[in-house]
């Protein structure tokens, strides 16, 4: 018999926080994109002052099950640094997520609407000192991988260009961005062409970087400089 990830994830939340106000089932379990190896991703809102708040993994019913809780002012501080990081990993789990417990909480539809609202506004046009230091770093990369002679150092280097590279290309077109599997589904999203160029150019990356380089606004290395740190906080 087929599991049913959604039976098993409201059961889950009722065994482990029966004081749950609300939770939701996300990431691609709930999808087409589901394979033998997707877990239950589960966010769960606590009441106010909860001491279980945290984050934690365990197995359930065969499942991979990781738990997302916190009361409302631990979810708004993980959603209140995704504007900086330009990451939607939490918003978009509230937003897309399925309801498994709480469904008729008014709070949760108000922040499903808002978490919504956030991702389908994107994050907006880079500023500039953070376009200007991504494009000196590829720059520095290319660089380091047309005069590397240690193969190793190659390697590293070029796996490191790849990933910059669709970095700086999803910055510069001002859309979100990610990690792991979620850098390609960004890429995808932006442009399915410019991912599979992409894709294609994981072992030879250098002619993808300049590309994306020259949409960006050029290599930059003469005339670059950046604040300190301190100078910049004060």
């Amino acid at each position: 018999m087929a599991q049913d990830p959604f039976t098993d994830a409201r059961d889950a939340v009722t065994a482990h926080f029966p004081q749950a106000r609300w939770a939701l089932l996300t990431g691609s379990v709930t999808t087409d994109a589901r394979t033998p190896g997707s877990d239950l991703d589960i966010v769960v809102r606590l009441p106010d002052g909860d001491p279980a708040a945290g984050r934690s993994s365990l197995r359930w019913r065969g499942w991979p099950v990781e738990f997302f809780a916190n009361d409302e002012a631990g979810h708004r501080h993980y959603l209140g640094l995704e504007p900086a990081a330009r990451r939607p990993v939490m918003h978009r789990m509230i937003a897309r997520g399925v309801p498994v417990h709480g469904d008729g909480d008014p709070e949760l539809a108000a922040w499903r609407a808002e978490c919504a609202a956030f991702l389908a506004a994107g994050p907006g046009a880079p500023e500039p000192a953070a376009l200007d230091r991504e494009r000196y770093m590829l720059t520095d990369l290319i660089d380091d991988l047309e005069h590397a002679r240690d193969e190793g150092e190659r390697v590293t280097i070029a796996a490191q260009l790849w990933l910059a590279a669709a970095n700086l290309a999803l910055l510069a077109a001002g859309h979100w961005t990610g990690t792991g599997k979620w850098l390609l589904r960004e890429l995808r999203d932006l442009d399915p062409a410019l991912a599979a160029r992409w894709t294609e150019a994981r072992h030879a990356p250098a002619g993808f970087a300049r590309e994306v380089l020259d949409g960006a606004g050029g290599a930059l290395f003469d005339g670059y400089s950046a604040a300190s740190a301190s100078s910049s906080s004060r």
